[in-house]
């Protein structure tokens, strides 16, 4: 029997899906939103347990469908609010004009040639002189840190970084 009456629920689904769509195409603005939705209530229908507790079908379609439009709304709101608090979060305004922090796209793409051209200079670099000049200015380490780490004299350490420093200056715009 409730197989008989989840297949009656359906049949009335399937026979009012047209109307469905068009119910719900005018409150979402949007053909797309409704069929999406109405294919929701599909879905739900599907998995219903006992179909045959629903004492008037046709009302329980467009309440389903009103529901899932309810919710879908909701999600839509919190997901731009969250968007835009974000948006705010990294954007300044003067006036009525936004300020991003981030670097327009040309700076981005500057900044990545003057990485690669600093990238290939210190690989030019002999490997000694490129150690030094690594393990101070990426590691952090001082001179006499760098100096007893390699087993060699805190001015040897300074030569090294002068010599890799002119050649960065020399190879670099």
């Amino acid at each position: 029997m409730q197989e008989h009456h989840g297949s009656a629920l359906m049949e009335l689904y399937l026979e009012r899906r047209a109307d469905l769509v068009r119910f719900f195409t005018v409150r979402l603005r949007s053909v797309a939103a409704a069929e999406d939705l109405v294919q929701d209530i599909y879905v739900r229908l599907s998995g219903l347990d006992d179909p045959a507790a629903i004492q008037n079908p046709m009302a329980y379609l467009y309440r389903l469908g009103s529901n899932l439009m309810l919710d879908r709304l909701r999600g839509e709101r919190r997901t731009a609010h969250r968007d835009g608090a974000w948006l705010d979060s990294q954007t300044v305004r003067i006036g009525n004009e936004e300020i991003s922090a981030e670097p327009s796209a040309e700076a981005a793409v500057a900044a990545r040639q003057r990485l690669s051209l600093l990238t290939a200079a210190i690989e030019d670099l002999n490997p000694q002189t490129q150690r030094i000049f690594r393990m101070h200015k990426f590691e952090g380490l001082s001179h006499p840190q760098v100096a007893a780490a390699l087993g060699i004299s805190r001015s040897a350490v300074e030569k090294h970084m002068m010599a890799a420093l002119k050649h960065l200056l020399a190879r670099l715009p």
